[in-house]
């Protein structure tokens, strides 16, 4: 590990102090210890002063330590030890942390970082001219499957190209950062397949239709009649006592099997006397038969009303649960705006979950408590509700 110090004393402020927020928050924060152990606070509170002045200040570090009432050397000791604090200034607008670990250098972290030092600078840890911009190259970021990836602060931007850098980083330099999507820049949720799911389709895109299980009736009916019942034979006894981990058990199983007439349907024997290892099952009670989900019609009452599609669309995928492929369904569905998510009725969200065979997930996650958050006011209304981001 490289030696991490300070920054100079001619960049240190002369004091710290949290503002009114902060100052509430960090008091709350050392009463989640419990007593005699407040000192365990010393990472978040350090990690509240970053965030607050953009990085950890010597200052910073002797007002944490006056609050926990510890030795000043010790939360320098914490500062230096975890990269994760810059000790340096950095770009108030955006510091890029630029993962250089094997998966993302594979896939193209060095011309990321060629783009950082092209309109940055070119060493790390050194702003633009602004000031606004900054840059590192780091150790995994945990998104290896969309790789290339960069951090700014703590949102991470992954399946990149230069180019998507490059505008990724004029976004935050104009003071747009927020209007940038988080996650994938391109045709992929989270971290499925790229372009959307592949399986259990029909090979273009569209979902299987489930099969309903057969009941015991209909299974019984397909049964030849029994003049065309094979008969059981010496190979299926043989069989039968291989399989069988004692003799004892193995002489079971050939009497079991060779006791049914060979007149009888092969569903009965199947039911009466099967040659297995653990002898008859005819004690054991039937194998009940599956029932098929019930499936909702599209032109079932319940079913959200649908309307044109609008000039401007909404963004469904900023609400928590939805995707490209099931904002797509939603269009084809007529659902294109919050407003329209954020009336669904009981009925409705049933509907809508049953049609997607989302067993309840439109509930857990509360699409319409997203969608009508979405609707007021758009990002920042959701983040006044939710506390962070949408998706």
């Amino acid at each position: 590990m490289s030696v991490r110090r300070l920054a100079e004393d001619n960049v240190q402020p002369a004091a710290f102090a949290f503002n009114r927020e902060n100052s509430v928050w960090a008091k709350q924060a050392i009463q989640k210890y419990p007593k005699g152990r407040e000192q365990s606070a010393v990472i978040p509170l350090l990690m509240r002063a970053q965030e607050q002045d953009g990085w950890v200040t010597r200052a910073a570090i002797e007002h944490v330590a006056t609050m926990l009432d510890m030795p000043m050397i010790r939360v320098l000791e914490v500062a230096t030890f975890y990269t994760q604090f810059q000790l340096k200034p950095v770009g108030t607008r955006a510091h890029i942390q630029i993962c250089g670990t094997t998966p993302c250098m594979l896939r193209g972290a060095e011309d990321l970082k060629k783009v950082c030092q092209h309109k940055i600078h070119h060493d790390p840890f050194h702003t633009n001219e602004a000031g606004t911009l900054s840059w590192e190259e780091v150790e995994c970021l945990g998104a290896c499957v969309n790789a290339p990836m960069v951090m700014v602060f703590k949102d991470t931007y992954e399946d990149l190209t230069p180019e998507r850098l490059e505008e990724i980083i004029d976004a935050f330099e104009a003071g747009k950062g927020a209007s940038v999507p988080v996650g994938p820049q391109i045709e992929r949720y989270s971290s499925a397949p790229e372009g959307g799911l592949t399986s259990l389709n029909d090979g273009n895109g569209t979902a299987k239709p489930k099969r309903a299980a057969k009941s015991a009736a209909a299974q019984v009916a397909d049964v030849p009649p029994s003049n065309a019942a094979k008969p059981v034979t010496h190979d299926d006894v043989t069989s039968a006592a291989i399989k069988s981990p004692s003799k004892k058990k193995a002489t079971k199983a050939a009497e079991d099997a060779t006791s049914v007439p060979a007149s009888a349907p092969v569903a009965a024997k199947a039911i009466k006397n099967p040659p297995t290892v653990e002898g008859s099952l005819k004690d054991k009670p039937p194998v009940q038969a599956i029932k098929a989900p019930a499936k909702v019609s599209l032109g079932d009452k319940n079913r959200p009303a649908a309307i044109e599609k609008p000039a401007e669309i909404d963004d469904l995928k900023l609400i928590a649960g939805v995707g490209p492929k099931i904002e797509i369904i939603l269009h084809e569905l007529g659902i294109y705006t919050y407003a329209q998510v954020a009336a669904w009725k009981k009925a409705e969200r049933y509907w809508v979950d049953s049609y997607l065979n989302f067993k309840g997930r439109i509930e857990r996650d509360d699409w319409v408590k997203q969608a009508k958050a979405l609707a007021k006011g758009g990002e920042a209304e959701y983040i006044k509700v939710f506390g962070k981001k949408p998706r």
